[in-house]
């Protein structure tokens, strides 16, 4: 019988699969950064899960946290193809 342990991992793994594909999926670039921090948190769980906290800190400050924040304010900063902006028309 599947221990609780591993049930847990099994589920963070399939978690990473659909996270992966989705980021790869998506068109619009904000909801794939947003996936992007699901996908590290889930990583940064699954390193806690492989007994290396230290490395799952590290992962969710860096990659779930300041990554995304720094994707999120990039894609921001930026315009669609096509998409004008107030600036443009004067």
């Amino acid at each position: 019988m599947i221990d609780l342990y591993l049930l847990i991992q099994i589920i963070v793994a399939i978690g990473l699969v659909i996270s992966a594909v989705v980021i790869y999926v998506l068109k619009d670039l904000l909801s794939a950064a947003i996936a992007f921090g699901v996908f590290s948190f889930l990583m940064s769980v699954e390193f806690y899960l492989l007994q290396a906290p230290d490395v799952a800190i590290a992962e969710a400050a860096i990659g779930a946290g300041l990554t995304t924040a720094i994707f999120v304010i990039a894609i921001k900063g930026t315009r669609k193809p096509g998409e004008t902006s107030e600036e443009d028309e004067l």
